[in-house]
């Protein structure tokens, strides 16, 4: 952890999925709820754990060019298919069903420290939500969650997906300034890394639950950043907001 000078920041860029909002329970709680309703018994957030599995693996497959730029609700329902074709449940949910679980990343609970520790950073510099979420997913989440941004900088805008470099930096162009004066706050080290090897300050934020109670998330002994923090308000501490 080298440290930022605070001064020298002007945005603060957050990630969304497992730094700002809690994927993991929103989309168990939805996937339990829509098997029940369609006779089918499933570990939701085993199942969860699965259709998050196949995420980074997808948008991979689009910023290597293997195919056409398509967004995050395209790629989810593709992964969807295939999931509950492996599970052996295809034929217990119609296409509303496939359709409303899709929708279930577009409306997911906030951490605790989110709304309190957004708002405070807020007072001090430009609040971007900078997430390989759609436009309209975002949109729909950021209201739904109450979440205080001054802007979405969706993936979409640049038709590439974190962490490509194109997809910070299309941020930054958007918002005219250079990318060592946005920090990036992420939950994620592919995310990190990716931010920093586009020139931009990053802080890794620490969510031990963001895979749920089994699984290992990512740690700040593990990552390279500028500075790591273990929520949004210690972030705030941490800059002097």
């Amino acid at each position: 952890m080298t440290g930022v000078d605070a001064a020298s920041i002007r945005v603060v860029a957050c990630d969304i999925f497992g730094t700002t909002v809690d994927w993991r329970t929103g989309v168990a709680r939805e996937v339990a709820r829509t098997a029940a309703e369609h006779g089918v018994e499933l570990d939701a957030g085993a199942f969860a754990d699965e259709w998050r599995d196949r995420y980074l693996p997808s948008m991979e497959r689009v910023n290597r060019h293997e195919r056409d730029w398509a967004y995050l609700d395209t790629l989810h329902r593709e992964s969807l298919d295939e999931l509950l074709d492996v599970h052996g449940v295809a034929d217990a949910f119609p296409d509303a069903a496939r359709r409303r679980l899709v929708h279930a990343w577009h409306r997911l609970p906030a951490w605790d420290d989110a709304v309190e520790g957004l708002t405070r950073l807020r007072r001090r510099y430009v609040l971007a939500a900078l997430s390989n979420g759609g436009f309209a997913l975002l949109t729909t989440l950021v209201k739904a969650a109450g979440l205080p941004f001054d802007c979405i900088l969706s993936a979409e805008l640049a038709r590439a997906y974190k962490p490509a470099a194109r997809a910070y930096l299309t941020a930054t162009d958007l918002l005219d300034v250079d990318p060592a004066q946005v920090l990036m706050v992420a939950a994620h080290k592919w995310d990190i890394d990716g931010a920093r090897q586009a020139g931009l300050a990053t802080a890794f934020l620490e969510r031990p639950l963001e895979k749920g109670p089994v699984r290992t998330a990512d740690r700040a002994a593990d990552v390279t950043s500028d500075l790591a923090v273990t929520g949004f308000d210690h972030l705030a501490d941490v800059l002097g907001c």
